[in-house]
């Protein structure tokens, strides 16, 4: 029997058994669901899935996220690529290619780089697009801070804190060489959803912080604002021994770097600016993976 003919829907967020379907199929493959994402009103324009639909359900998928960065205060356009996923039943038939190449058509020649981050059974497929495997770099540090901690954590409870939490992350800029603009959407994935205990105020310094204290280690997901991260860290107080930033600062002196190295993942790229900053050591920021 010939393969079944198949039809690729893309950007279909307002279609509810479309968006249903590609909810099921995210919640079997990734244990995700994109509904209350959809309902609190962060899903917008710049997610964009690609999906095989066979009678009416989504078995295959490639997302499209418009990831504009502020790289070193310069605008670069950029695309990721996520919540890549083909149901078990249909793997082996050629879908996740067509989407890929579908992808590649629509932005050819239209973005400064597209990336994403491949789990490792899956590493021969990317090349085949043009992708190659780059390094990321992590900066860490061990501390000595004396006084208490001082960050104020921010609710975010219901739809007025997330609205302000938007408002925050599109009017003030982040202390941090590389960093997401324009799709507040997507730190908003993980901030309504799985890190709604994670954002924090520095007084000292007008700035807020997205933070988790584990033990003794501060792990700093981003600065939104001008503050120092030094003063930052201070503000968490003298349980914190060490840090670990999950975004690369403006300054990097007195942190260690090393080449960052997650279980099953490898960083692709392709594209200009990639190619234009092959000898950089930055980290794309964790709270942006899509």
């Amino acid at each position: 029997m010939g393969l079944r003919t198949f039809c690729i829907e893309k950007n279909y967020r307002n279609n509810e058994a479309l968006r249903a379907s590609f909810n099921r199929l995210a919640e079997k493959t990734f244990g995700l669901n994109f509904e209350n994402w959809y309902r609190n009103g962060f899903w917008k324009d710049n997610y964009i899935p690609y999906s095989v639909v066979l009678d009416g359900e989504v078995v295959s998928n490639v997302s499209v996220n418009a990831c504009n960065m502020n790289y070193k205060g310069q605008i670069v356009k950029l695309i990721q690529l996520g919540t890549i996923m083909t149901d078990n039943d249909y793997r082996g038939k050629g879908y996740a290619k067509a989407l890929m190449e579908e992808v590649m058509k629509d932005y050819d020649g239209k973005v400064d780089g597209i990336y994403l981050f491949a789990n490792d059974s899956v590493l021969e497929f990317y090349p085949k697009f043009g992708f190659r495997e780059a390094k990321e770099y992590q900066f860490t540090k061990d501390v000595t801070i004396s006084g208490e901690c001082t960050a104020q954590n921010v609710p975010l409870r219901d739809k007025i804190d997330f609205d302000r939490t938007v408002e925050i992350l599109d009017t003030k800029k982040q202390n941090a060489q590389l960093y997401m603009v324009d799709n507040p959407g997507l730190y908003m994935f993980y901030l309504s959803q799985f890190m709604t205990e994670n954002l924090f105020y520095i007084e000292e310094c007008n700035s807020y912080a997205i933070a988790e204290v584990e033990d003794d280690t501060l792990i700093l997901h981003t600065i939104i604002g001008a503050g120092a991260v030094d003063e930052v860290i201070r503000a968490f107080g003298s349980q914190v021994k060490k840090v670990v930033l999950c975004f690369t600062p403006k300054d990097t002196s007195g942190f260690v770097k090393s080449e960052l190295h997650e279980e099953d993942t490898t960083f692709f790229v392709q594209g200009k600016f990639f190619e234009d900053t092959r000898g950089d050591e930055y980290m794309m920021q964790a709270i942006t993976h899509a």
